[in-house]
């Protein structure tokens, strides 16, 4: 039996995987009277030989401690040396030692991340296919300061936490190990502060296995060659906010699937191939995705997410996401991504007490725990934590060419109570609700992308009035490039789904969104979150019989796209899905069989169509003098009609009857005189209307009406909008 001597602890805090600095005491070593000491862990192992490397000396090691444990003096031994590797199943195989190579990470790293402005984290933790000494291998790092033994363990180890233990340096462990290669499993196993074996998904993974089976896989980034270059040089000088942004939301899992092979979901290959064509013929000019970083539970939709650097398996790697992204910009399509900082699911291979400690989340539940969402909150007030997020933006930014990011759920990062009782939050150091350390996280964010970035947009789905979300900081803003305008959403649905005779008694929600419309740079948004969970789809929200609920629906478009503002339609609402949207089954693209369908999708093409070509009702989204009212408060008839113009002096001029009455003889203002023509009536029949069609050209008279020097009289179609211009 052994004596229980100092060497002999240290041999055993290795043998069971509670050894604190492995570094200091496996791979070669320099004794006190100056002798070599060689020791290795090596499960399996029937005997080791250490080989200089580029010469021909060779040393057995002894086996000092079962199972495995090998050590040996050895003169003349340079660090530079191999071990030679016979296992008791009779195979050899030769490795250098991964204990024989120096500190890894840069001690700039080290300080820019504990200061939280390290702005390319993912260049230094997680996995990297590199090189040390001519040797190839893989570098591990990742950021654990309160555990008390890190291993990276894997499918090259037999998943065996004592073979790979890693070097501490002020918290953030590291290992380079040779001979691993691309595509191989891997995750690490932590001894937490709490006592505990914790085996986690590597935060920083590139790419990861979804569903129940959740390791990380080693993927090398750097070989990708992007074909955007265009796309992104004109990117970098386009003024978004001047500009048309028409954007089609989308869940890549549920867009399109394919019957014929068990209802399995498009690739991104595929969708690149069948999505793009799609949305380029719909003149959209964006896409934006549900999140696709990597996530356990199909059910989230992408919003509890487990890798944040990881764009999800379940539709291809990294290198075939990028190739969507960069087809996207060839075709002249920019790419948004749904980005989710607010909060991350309790499953234990993950985020959650990933050192046994509240490491990425506060300690108290009461700031820590989203009760809702049954999710935990990010402490935004440690430095490592925001800088993990703000790298984390930067880095679809950089890597994947992404061209905005959405950013999910900002009114439950901004409010310390937020959906919480009265005694279940903690105020700020002031006794005040607004979380600061949130705010200075948005904050910063912003600053740092669209600095970094210049033409990309980050874009808040914030539902309260805080004031300034798309303000600049400078001015006490959050710095948001747009805003989701909910209010808009919910008053305009809320007066859709009111039976056209009461709308009268609604017509403050249809013109209420104007007294607001330049406080935020603002998107229109009928989402994803409208047609889910009892909601009802956009055409079934719609009164009355088959006819109307299209007609209705014509009208509500039209009078969206007219309206300041960017933008945005969820998947199935261009041809009027009937059944909510679910995640697990394909939109009913078999609906093209009814005409209407098909109309409602034609009428979508074409606003999109104005849309980007006409000035007027896209490049003043965001200021005063882009509208003006003709006939705000005709609630009677449930009228209502208003004119978009550019600075250029370029005019639309758009009038909303939202009974099922034909009105002849309507008297529009206009600021000029001549011909002026119909450029869209939703009552046409190319859409499935009634016909009822103004004929051209229509003629000014020399009648000054609502407020304008001249007019024209056209007919209004039931539930219908028109658009005039010249």
């Amino acid at each position: 039996m052994i004596a229980p001597t100092p060497l002999n602890a240290e041999i055993q805090a290795i043998l069971e995987a509670r050894h604190g600095d492995p570094f200091g005491f496996l791979g070669r070593h320099v004794l006190p009277d100056g002798k070599i000491v060689v020791r290795t862990f090596q499960p399996g192992a029937k005997s080791v030989i250490v080989l200089q490397r580029g010469g021909t000396a060779s040393w057995p090691l002894s086996l000092i401690a079962e199972p495995g444990f090998f050590a040996g003096e050895i003169s003349g031994l340079d660090a530079a040396y191999d071990l030679e590797i016979h296992d008791v199943n009779g195979s050899i195989h030769r490795t250098a030692d991964p204990y024989s190579f120096g500190a890894l990470l840069g001690e700039q790293d080290l300080y820019f991340f504990k200061e939280g402005t390290h702005q390319r984290l993912w260049d230094c933790f997680g996995a990297h296919l590199t090189k040390f000494g001519g040797v190839e291998g893989v570098q591990f790092a990742v950021w654990a300061p309160n555990a008390r033994r890190v291993s990276v363990v894997g499918d090259f180890n037999q998943w065996d936490g004592r073979v790979h233990p890693m070097r501490n340096r002020e918290g953030i462990w590291e290992i380079f190990i040779p001979g691993i290669q691309e595509q191989m499993h891997y995750k690490f196993e932590l001894l937490g502060a709490d006592g505990g074996l914790h085996v986690k998904s590597d935060p920083f993974a590139f790419f990861g296995q979804h569903g129940t089976e959740t390791a990380s896989l080693v993927f090398n980034l750097d070989r990708y060659s992007w074909g955007d270059r265009e796309w992104m040089q004109k990117r970098a000088h386009t003024d978004l906010y001047h500009a048309p942004m028409s954007i089609y939301e989308v869940h890549l899992g549920s867009w399109k699937r394919i019957p014929e092979q068990k209802n399995r979901p498009k690739s991104y290959r595929e969708l690149a191939d069948d999505l793009i064509p799609y949305v380029k013929s719909m003149n959209f000019t964006h896409i934006e995705l549900m999140p696709v970083a990597e996530h356990p539970f199909d059910g989230s939709w992408g919003y509890q997410v487990t890798g944040y650097f990881a764009p999800t398996s379940r539709f291809g790697n990294p290198d075939e996401f990028r190739e969507f992204v960069d087809r996207c910009h060839q075709a002249g399509i920019g790419v948004l991504l749904d980005w989710v900082p607010g909060h991350f699911p309790k499953d234990a291979f993950g985020l959650a007490r990933f050192d046994g400690s509240c490491l990425y989340e506060h300690a108290d539940p009461r700031q820590g725990e989203h009760q809702d969402w049954g999710t935990l909150i990010f402490n935004y007030g440690r430095a490592e934590v925001k800088n993990f997020l703000i790298a984390n933006a930067l880095y679809w930014l950089e890597e994947f060419h992404i061209d905005g990011l959405r950013v999910d759920a900002v009114a439950s990062m901004l409010y310390l109570d937020y959906s919480r009782k009265p005694w279940a939050w903690v105020p700020n150091k002031y006794g005040g609700r607004e979380n600061l350390e949130a705010i200075d996280f948005m904050r910063e964010l912003n600053r740092v992308a669209y600095e970094k970035h210049p033409g990309c947009t980050i874009i808040a789905e914030e539902s309260t009035a805080w004031p300034g979300v798309s303000k600049p900081t400078d001015t006490g803003g959050l710095g948001f490039g747009f805003k989701w305008n909910m209010g808009w959403m919910n008053d305009t649905l809320r007066y859709m789904e009111e039976d056209p005779v009461h709308r009268k008694y609604h017509h403050g929600e249809a013109t209420f969104s104007m007294l607001y419309a330049y406080d935020e740079n603002f998107i229109l948004v009928l989402s994803h979150d409208e047609v889910v969970h009892g909601k009802n789809s956009l055409i079934n929200k719609m009164p009355g019989d088959r006819w109307q609920k299209f007609a209705n629906l014509r009208m509500l478009y039209a009078w969206m796209w007219a309206h300041p503002g960017k933008k945005l339609l969820f998947m199935g609402g261009e041809f009027g899905q009937w059944q909510e949207w679910s995640h697990e089954r394909s939109l009913d693209w078999h609906l093209f069989l009814g005409e209407e369908h098909a109309a409602l999708q034609k009428l979508i093409r074409d606003l999109n169509g104005l849309y980007t070509t006409r000035p007027a009702v896209y490049s003043q989204d965001h200021e005063g003098g882009g509208f003006q009212w003709l006939d705000p408060s005709n609630a009677d008839h449930s009228v209502f009609a208003f004119m978009r113009q550019s600075a250029c002096g370029d005019r639309v001029y758009c009038v909303i009857n939202a009974t099922p009455v034909p009105r002849k003889g309507y008297r529009v203002g206009v600021a000029e005189p001549g011909s002026y023509r119909e450029l869209l009536n939703t009552d046409a029949p190319g859409y499935a209307g009634s016909g009822m069609v103004n004929p051209l050209p229509m003629p000014t008279g020399q009648i000054e009406w609502q407020g304008q020097p001249y007019s024209i009289l056209i007919d209004l179609p039931p539930l219908g909008a028109v658009w005039l211009g010249k």
